[in-house]
């Protein structure tokens, strides 16, 4: 049988080490039909050039500022949909992928064709027998989500395929009809939230979104530092308030506005004593900024015509 044909999708912003081993580790994929896309969103650091000088076969799409995450992420998609890849892999820069990864993503989104999006197991780059995500958790509270086993030693109790609430954008393979049917991510979740945005509109349209646990990914992210930063924890609040206000309910919203008031003095004290309070004053001003913005409509999937 014929493998479907996949384009893989890099986002890139002033990622240049980072890219170009990204790019190298997935051209050791073994799956027999992809082709990789890096997107360049506005970098100034010569990671477009460097790609092409080190990669010269990949493609490249570059916009002169950076779009965020929905944005790059979308003109990767378009590309992607006006060529007809049946599947599009998602991924960060900040990653090194397990050779079968993909074969083992397209094995279990081929048992239904109503699974709209699949990820895989990921660990730590730094700590590789411990987990950063097997599959994504969406809740009401501070934050949206939460990725399920993460810190936890792989022992194998989560060494089964199985329906999740979410799939982390870090590694994301999308199926073009649940795209179509989706649309695209939107960018009005600048910098957090979007990869759940978009499953919870996949989900709407009848697709399923799934863990694959032979899919192995490794995540360059730290345990110690994360990303609790204040450029960080404010777009995660302004987003985590407009997915409360496009999804939520009365017991969602009651349950986000309790954890809130627990969870920021709680988190004032925590980051306190390392000198990072700043993060959660930001946080503050991000749910308030959330709070207030124009709820639009997510863009949709672009046709032929467009």
């Amino acid at each position: 049988m014929t493998s479907p044909k996949v384009a893989a999708i890099v986002l890139n912003y002033n990622g240049k080490a980072l890219t170009l081993a990204a790019v190298a580790s997935l051209k050791q994929m073994a799956y027999p039909a992809f082709d990789i896309l890096v997107v360049d969103n506005g970098s100034a650091d010569g990671s477009y050039e460097a790609v092409a000088a080190v990669h010269p076969d990949v493609t490249q799409v570059r916009t002169e500022q950076n779009l965020g995450v929905a944005g790059g992420y979308n003109l990767g998609i378009s590309w992607a949909l006006a060529r007809d890849y049946e599947f599009i892999l998602i991924l960060n820069n900040d990653i090194e992928v397990d050779p079968a990864m993909l074969d083992e993503l397209v094995k279990v989104a081929e048992r239904d064709p109503r699974i709209g999006a699949v990820g895989p197991k990921a660990y730590y780059f730094w700590d590789r027998d411990r987990l950063w995500s097997a599959g994504g958790i969406i809740r009401f509270k501070e934050s949206v989500t939460r990725e399920r086993g993460d810190g936890e030693v792989d022992r194998g109790q989560y060494d089964r395929d199985q329906e999740m609430a979410y799939v982390n954008g870090n590694g994301m393979l999308m199926r073009r009809d649940a795209v179509l049917a989706a649309g695209l991510w939107d960018p009005l979740f600048y910098l957090a939230v979007e990869d759940a945005d978009w499953c919870m509109r996949a989900k709407r349209q009848g697709y399923r979104t799934w863990f694959a646990h032979r899919a192995v990914l490794y995540h360059m992210v730290s345990r110690a530092t994360g990303v609790y930063k204040p450029a960080r924890t404010y777009h995660t609040g302004r987003s985590t308030a407009l997915f409360v206000r496009r999804y939520g309910g009365p017991w969602q919203w009651l349950t986000f506005v309790i954890f809130v008031c627990l969870a920021l003095p709680a988190a004032y004290v925590r980051e306190w004593r390392k000198g990072n309070q700043a993060a959660v004053g930001s946080k503050l001003r991000g749910i308030i900024a959330g709070l207030r913005a124009p709820l639009t409509p997510p863009p949709p999937a672009p046709t032929r015509a467009s």
